[in-house]
C-alpha cells in the first residue's frame, strides 16, 4: 500500500527570508558604526564609506519598493544592478 504524499497547507509553507549586510574595512578613526533596519545592517568603515553605504542601502530599498518587489522574491542578478543604480558615485 502506497501513500500519496501530503501538500503542505499555506499556513506551514515558510516565508523566505532575507537581509543585506554591508561591512566597511577602512575604519582608521577607531569609531564603532553600526546602522541597522529591518532587512539591513552595515558595519564599521570610516565616516565616507558608512555613509556611502547607508546611501546605497536606501536607495536600494526605494527601488525595490517603486518595483513592487520583497528583497526575497528578487532575482540575484536583479539585485545586483538595483544596488550597482543606487550607489553614489
Amino acid at each position: 500500500m502506497s501513500k500519496k504524499p501530503t501538500k503542505p497547507s499555506s499556513k506551514s509553507k515558510s516565508k523566505k527570508a532575507a537581509g543585506l549586510l554591508g561591512v566597511g574595512l577602512d575604519n582608521k578613526d577607531g569609531h564603532k558604526r553600526l546602522t541597522t533596519g529591518e532587512q539591513f545592517a552595515i558595519v564599521g568603515g570610516s565616516e565616507e564609506t558608512h555613509g556611502r553605504m547607508t546611501e546605497t542601502v536606501v536607495k536600494t530599498f526605494e527601488e525595490l519598493k517603486s518595483r513592487r518587489k520583497h528583497l526575497a522574491e528578487v532575482e540575484p542578478n536583479e539585485l545586483a544592478e538595483i544596488i550597482h543604480k543606487s550607489t553614489p558615485h
